[in-house]
């Protein structure tokens, strides 16, 4: 084709090939000219995502699913003459903010612990530490440096004393609200102001958790078009 393309500019008198060497070279650069492909369709949730793929509204072409990581899933077609491929369509969670490693006052944390993480015990345990804490503040603290002994009072009338755990068990709000959000180990930590800190400790084991829960989502939603062999999911 490369070669067929060169002779036809030859003869518009616009280039020349030369062969050095055995090989052949032009004396202009050569351009490809490739294929369109469509923009990419951006949906928030994994209900977009297979809604589209079971309507068939672009056909019905062999398509293959990326669960690329737990807030991100592309789909992309087959590669066309140029090598390059469609994507399609891309799922992109909608998530919640809530900054690890960062220390909040104690009323911000109640409401990110609320908002941010799915009910469970030891969610409940901090919010009950948390909620115990007024604003004169930490009294007495101990550390053994594993868990942390918090006595909160007003005046005379002690409010609270409770245990801190660590590590807590806790399921953030971090992958898409079709799956279940996977439970991993936190340090919880507090300091004068007050102010509290949760530090992630499962090294990022619940990525892959939450990538192969979102694989099963898409393999039980798109079964059919599995069994026919137009849908490929890869983790």
């Amino acid at each position: 084709m490369l070669k067929e393309f060169a002779e036809y500019l030859i003869k518009k008198g616009s280039t020349e090939v030369k062969e050095v060497n055995k090989q052949n070279y032009s004396t202009e650069p050569l351009h490809l000219l490739k294929r369109p492909t469509p923009q990419t369709i951006k949906v928030k949730n994994l209900s977009g995502l297979v809604d589209y793929i079971m309507s068939e509204f672009d056909g019905t072409e062999p398509l293959m699913i990326h669960v690329e990581s737990p807030t991100k899933v592309k789909v992309f077609s087959q590669t066309n003459a140029d090598e390059e491929r469609d994507h399609v369509i891309q799922a992109d969670a909608m998530l919640p903010q809530f900054d690890f490693d960062s220390f909040y006052d104690t009323e911000a944390f109640n409401i990110k612990l609320q908002s941010c993480f799915v009910k469970n015990e030891d969610r409940d345990v901090m919010l009950k530490v948390v909620g115990s804490i007024k604003e004169e503040g930490v009294q007495e603290v101990g550390d053994d440096g594993t868990s942390q002994a918090v006595t909160a009072r007003t005046g005379v009338a002690t409010v609270g004393n409770v245990k801190v755990p660590n590590p807590v068990l806790l399921a953030p709000r971090r992958t898409f609200v079709e799956v279940d959000q996977p439970e991993s180990d936190f340090v919880f930590r507090m300091r004068s102001g007050p102010k509290c800190a949760l530090f992630e400790a499962d090294g990022g084991a619940w990525k892959l958790q939450a990538m192969n829960s979102i694989a099963d989502f898409l393999e039980s939603s798109l079964a059919k078009q599995i069994e026919a062999e137009r849908i490929y999911i890869i983790s």
